[in-house]
């Protein structure tokens, strides 16, 4: 039996998602308990609730033995309020999890790394039920928590380098906070939604500057690129190439990840 907490520090879930995934957990995988903490419906502004409650929940899932995994159940926004303040509480109990996300759940993801705590993952979410073909991605993740999940993992992970997954405007932030971990000799994965592609080439300017000693990079999807008032006319792969030579940084070509159903599952390391 794999009992997983599903807990909210970004945005909330609604209730009929929550509803959705559970029935699919049990119609599939009837070896795992979901249980979806209350405080992932919770609505404080922008958050699923304030940040207090963000936290404690964070804390009760990822700190009761009970629980093999913390599966985060929507990115947005919010992770990086409580992220620094959760790692000085998670106890030992924390570091046997695992602790599933992507997007803004980088946040987290990155500090538990480099704090050693449990084993991060990218990978899809609750919330990804709604999505065109979610149903495909909520099993991926739900094979892989339960121990099925070899399948759904991104292809260039064993291929002889520790491995990290992040959204691109999450780990530019990461940089220089003491929740970025090292990353020299890791390739490292990147990905990225709803920014201009001149905000794309902003970001890169900063995170390559950061990436120094690390064994490559790859992009994943860069979707949802909204129309600016002209043309950037350069494409993603050509922005990140660039920067990637700056920097000498080698780049490995394409990745698996996005925000979309087809995300495929990271372990990190």
């Amino acid at each position: 039996m794999t009992r997983i907490a599903v807990c909210a520090p970004s945005t909330p879930i609604l209730p009929e998602d929550a509803a959705r995934v559970t029935a699919l957990a049990a119609a599939h995988f009837p070896g795992v308990t979901l249980d979806i903490h209350p405080q992932c419906f919770a609505e404080h502004g922008h958050f699923a609730g304030s940040d207090e409650a963000r936290l404690a929940a964070l804390l009760e899932c990822a700190n009761d033995p009970a629980y093999d995994a913390v599966w985060f159940a929507r990115g947005g926004y919010g992770a990086c309020r409580v992220a620094e303040d959760s790692m000085a509480r998670f106890d030992h109990v924390a570091k046997d999890k695992v602790f599933l996300g992507y997007s803004d759940a980088g946040y987290l993801l990155g500090g538990l790394y480099r704090a050693k705590i449990g084993r991060p993952v990218h990978g899809p979410m609750l919330a990804d039920i709604r999505r065109d073909g979610g149903e495909a991605a909520t099993l991926r993740a739900l094979a892989y928590l339960s121990g099925e999940g070899a399948a759904g993992i991104e292809s260039a992970v064993g291929q002889g380098h520790p491995v990290v997954a992040f959204n691109l405007m999450t780990l530019a932030m990461l940089c220089g906070t003491r929740l970025m971990p090292g990353l020299a000799g890791h390739v490292v994965m990147i990905e990225e939604v709803s920014e201009y592609l001149y905000a794309v080439d902003r970001l890169m300017f900063h995170l390559s500057a950061h990436l120094g000693g690390i064994s490559g990079l790859r992009l994943g999807r860069v979707s949802a690129v909204p129309e600016n008032d002209r043309p950037f006319g350069i494409e993603p792969e050509a922005i990140v190439r660039h920067w990637c030579e700056r920097h000498s940084i080698a780049f490995l070509g394409a990745a698996d990840i996005g925000h979309d159903a087809d995300n495929r599952i990271v372990p990190f390391g």
